[in-house]
């Protein structure tokens, strides 16, 4: 299923700033970047577990935000892209 993350992260301490590179990574693990503090992961519900918990292991709920929209399997019909930065199959072949 394709997993949309957005997170918004206070960075007006250290602390705040080493939570932010901390969530980046993770979503980095688990899908591509498509703007600034938005992700989309492609993950079975195992994944997504392992995403969710990790994520609001790191995050301070009192300071920062987290947002997940489930897409389910179906989503190259529920995404449209406009604009440069072009959109990468993430599950397609990745070629070196």
């Amino acid at each position: 299923m394709l997993v949309l993350i957005t997170y918004d992260v206070s960075t007006v301490t250290s602390a705040g700033q080493k939570r932010l590179r901390k969530v980046s990574k993770v979503c980095q693990n688990y899908g591509q970047r498509v703007q600034n503090s938005v992700f989309e992961c492609v993950v079975d519900a195992t994944q997504f577990t392992s995403l969710k918990l990790e994520l609001i292991d790191i995050i301070d709920e009192n300071q920062d935000s987290l947002r997940f929209y489930q897409l389910g399997n179906n989503y190259k019909s529920k995404v449209e892209h406009i604009g440069i930065k072009e959109s990468l199959d993430i599950e397609g072949p990745l070629i070196l």
